[in-house]
Protein backbone atom coordinates (compact mmCIF):
# COMPACT_ATOMS: atom_id res chain seq x y z
CA UNK A 1 0.00 0.00 0.00
CA UNK A 2 1.23 3.50 -0.81
CA UNK A 3 -0.14 6.46 1.15
CA UNK A 4 0.62 10.12 0.65
CA UNK A 5 1.06 12.39 3.65
CA UNK A 6 -2.53 13.67 3.57
CA UNK A 7 -3.78 10.10 3.87
CA UNK A 8 -1.78 9.27 6.99
CA UNK A 9 -1.34 12.67 8.70
CA UNK A 10 -4.60 12.63 10.64
CA UNK A 11 -3.93 9.10 11.86
CA UNK A 12 -0.52 10.25 13.05
CA UNK A 13 -2.06 13.23 14.85
CA UNK A 14 -4.57 10.97 16.58
CA UNK A 15 -1.84 8.54 17.67
CA UNK A 16 0.27 11.48 18.93
CA UNK A 17 -2.74 12.90 20.79
CA UNK A 18 -3.41 9.57 22.48
CA UNK A 19 0.22 9.30 23.57
CA UNK A 20 0.23 12.90 24.78
CA UNK A 21 -2.96 12.22 26.76
CA UNK A 22 -1.33 9.17 28.34
CA UNK A 23 1.64 11.29 29.36
CA UNK A 24 -0.74 13.74 31.05
CA UNK A 25 -2.67 10.90 32.69
CA UNK A 26 0.42 9.29 34.19
CA UNK A 27 1.96 12.56 35.42
CA UNK A 28 2.43 12.70 39.20
CA UNK A 29 -0.66 13.79 41.16
CA UNK A 30 -1.01 15.02 44.74
CA UNK A 31 -1.58 12.10 47.11
CA UNK A 32 -1.77 9.86 44.04
CA UNK A 33 -5.38 11.00 43.49
CA UNK A 34 -6.25 11.68 39.86
CA UNK A 35 -8.67 14.60 39.34
CA UNK A 36 -7.61 15.32 35.75
CA UNK A 37 -10.16 15.07 32.94
CA UNK A 38 -8.86 14.64 29.39
CA UNK A 39 -11.00 14.98 26.25
CA UNK A 40 -9.89 14.52 22.62
CA UNK A 41 -11.59 16.75 20.02
CA UNK A 42 -11.22 16.84 16.24
CA UNK A 43 -13.27 17.37 13.08
CA UNK A 44 -16.35 19.60 13.17
CA UNK A 45 -16.09 20.04 16.93
CA UNK A 46 -12.90 22.08 16.43
CA UNK A 47 -14.99 24.57 14.46
CA UNK A 48 -17.60 24.66 17.24
CA UNK A 49 -14.89 25.66 19.71
CA UNK A 50 -13.40 28.25 17.30
CA UNK A 51 -16.83 29.80 16.67
CA UNK A 52 -17.47 29.99 20.42
CA UNK A 53 -14.10 31.69 20.88
CA UNK A 54 -15.07 34.32 18.31
CA UNK A 55 -18.38 34.81 20.09
CA UNK A 56 -16.54 35.35 23.37
CA UNK A 57 -14.23 37.85 21.62
CA UNK A 58 -17.22 40.14 21.09
CA UNK A 59 -16.99 40.85 24.84
CA UNK A 60 -13.67 42.62 24.25
CA UNK A 61 -10.78 40.12 24.30
CA UNK A 62 -9.80 40.02 20.62
CA UNK A 63 -7.06 37.46 21.36
CA UNK A 64 -9.89 34.91 21.32
CA UNK A 65 -10.13 35.58 17.55
CA UNK A 66 -6.39 35.10 17.10
CA UNK A 67 -6.46 31.83 19.03
CA UNK A 68 -9.56 30.66 17.12
CA UNK A 69 -7.60 31.13 13.88
CA UNK A 70 -4.76 29.03 15.31
CA UNK A 71 -7.24 26.35 16.38
CA UNK A 72 -8.67 26.17 12.86
CA UNK A 73 -5.18 25.30 11.59
CA UNK A 74 -5.01 22.39 14.04
CA UNK A 75 -5.90 18.79 13.35
CA UNK A 76 -7.02 18.10 16.94
CA UNK A 77 -7.13 19.51 20.43
CA UNK A 78 -6.79 17.91 23.84
CA UNK A 79 -8.79 19.47 26.65
CA UNK A 80 -7.23 19.01 30.08
CA UNK A 81 -9.09 20.07 33.17
CA UNK A 82 -9.15 19.61 36.91
CA UNK A 83 -11.86 19.45 39.51
CA UNK A 84 -10.51 21.89 42.06
CA UNK A 85 -13.12 21.31 44.75
CA UNK A 86 -11.55 17.99 45.76
CA UNK A 87 -9.00 19.09 48.34
CA UNK A 88 -5.83 17.27 49.25
CA UNK A 89 -6.67 17.76 52.93
CA UNK A 90 -3.45 19.36 54.19
CA UNK A 91 -4.97 22.67 55.40
CA UNK A 92 -2.20 24.65 53.66
CA UNK A 93 -4.26 27.83 53.14
CA UNK A 94 -3.04 28.41 49.59
CA UNK A 95 -6.68 28.55 48.43
CA UNK A 96 -7.29 31.53 50.72
CA UNK A 97 -9.12 29.61 53.43
CA UNK A 98 -7.81 28.59 56.87
CA UNK A 99 -8.66 24.94 56.41
CA UNK A 100 -9.86 22.47 53.82
CA UNK A 101 -13.14 22.22 55.76
CA UNK A 102 -13.63 26.00 55.42
CA UNK A 103 -12.72 25.78 51.72
CA UNK A 104 -15.34 23.04 51.20
CA UNK A 105 -18.04 25.39 52.59
CA UNK A 106 -17.14 28.23 50.19
CA UNK A 107 -19.55 29.18 47.44
CA UNK A 108 -18.21 27.90 44.11
CA UNK A 109 -18.78 30.22 41.20
CA UNK A 110 -17.15 31.78 38.18
CA UNK A 111 -17.89 32.88 34.65
CA UNK A 112 -15.07 31.16 32.77
CA UNK A 113 -13.74 28.77 35.36
CA UNK A 114 -15.22 27.63 38.65
CA UNK A 115 -13.47 28.45 41.91
CA UNK A 116 -12.12 28.57 44.51
CA UNK A 117 -9.76 25.72 43.76
CA UNK A 118 -7.39 23.63 45.81
CA UNK A 119 -3.92 24.88 44.87
CA UNK A 120 -2.60 21.33 44.79
CA UNK A 121 -5.22 20.33 42.20
CA UNK A 122 -4.18 23.26 40.01
CA UNK A 123 -0.55 22.18 40.43
CA UNK A 124 -1.61 18.68 39.35
CA UNK A 125 -3.17 20.20 36.22
CA UNK A 126 0.00 22.18 35.52
CA UNK A 127 2.20 19.11 35.87
CA UNK A 128 -0.12 17.13 33.56
CA UNK A 129 -0.01 19.95 30.99
CA UNK A 130 3.78 20.09 31.19
CA UNK A 131 4.07 16.33 30.75
CA UNK A 132 1.76 16.50 27.74
CA UNK A 133 3.57 19.25 25.87
CA UNK A 134 6.97 17.75 26.72
CA UNK A 135 5.97 14.56 24.95
CA UNK A 136 4.53 16.52 22.03
CA UNK A 137 7.96 18.09 21.50
CA UNK A 138 9.59 14.67 21.59
CA UNK A 139 7.05 13.35 19.06
CA UNK A 140 7.63 16.33 16.80
CA UNK A 141 4.09 17.69 16.72
CA UNK A 142 3.35 21.34 17.39
CA UNK A 143 1.31 22.30 20.44
CA UNK A 144 0.64 25.26 22.67
CA UNK A 145 -1.29 25.51 25.91
CA UNK A 146 -4.26 27.87 25.42
CA UNK A 147 -6.64 28.82 28.19
CA UNK A 148 -9.04 30.51 25.75
CA UNK A 149 -9.75 27.13 24.10
CA UNK A 150 -10.51 25.74 27.54
CA UNK A 151 -12.96 28.54 28.30
CA UNK A 152 -14.84 28.02 25.03
CA UNK A 153 -14.94 24.22 25.40
CA UNK A 154 -16.20 24.55 28.97
CA UNK A 155 -18.92 26.99 27.90
CA UNK A 156 -19.95 24.50 25.19
CA UNK A 157 -20.26 21.75 27.82
CA UNK A 158 -17.57 19.57 26.25
CA UNK A 159 -15.82 19.05 29.57
CA UNK A 160 -16.99 19.13 33.18
CA UNK A 161 -13.78 20.22 34.92
CA UNK A 162 -13.60 23.46 36.92
CA UNK A 163 -10.46 24.80 35.21
CA UNK A 164 -9.73 23.77 31.61
CA UNK A 165 -6.85 24.32 29.21
CA UNK A 166 -6.68 23.38 25.55
CA UNK A 167 -3.69 21.89 23.79
CA UNK A 168 -4.16 22.26 20.03
CA UNK A 169 -2.09 19.79 18.01
CA UNK A 170 -0.75 20.38 14.52
CA UNK A 171 1.71 18.87 12.08
CA UNK A 172 2.28 21.51 9.42
CA UNK A 173 5.41 22.90 7.79
CA UNK A 174 5.34 25.74 10.37
CA UNK A 175 3.73 25.90 13.78
CA UNK A 176 0.51 27.94 13.69
CA UNK A 177 0.88 28.77 17.40
CA UNK A 178 3.83 31.15 17.26
CA UNK A 179 4.61 34.35 15.37
CA UNK A 180 0.98 35.32 15.82
CA UNK A 181 -0.23 38.89 15.91
CA UNK A 182 -2.96 39.98 18.27
CA UNK A 183 -6.22 41.10 16.62
CA UNK A 184 -6.85 44.20 18.75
Amino acid sequence: MILNEKEFKNKGIRIAAYLIAESARTAPKSKGEDVIEIIYVDGEDLERIAAKMEEIASDGDKDFVRDAESLRKSQAVLLLGAKGDNTVGVNCGACGYKSCAEFKKAERKGENFIGPNCAFRLLDLGIALGSAVKLSAILGVDTRIMYRIGIAAKKLGMIDADVVMGIPISALGKSPYFDRMSKK
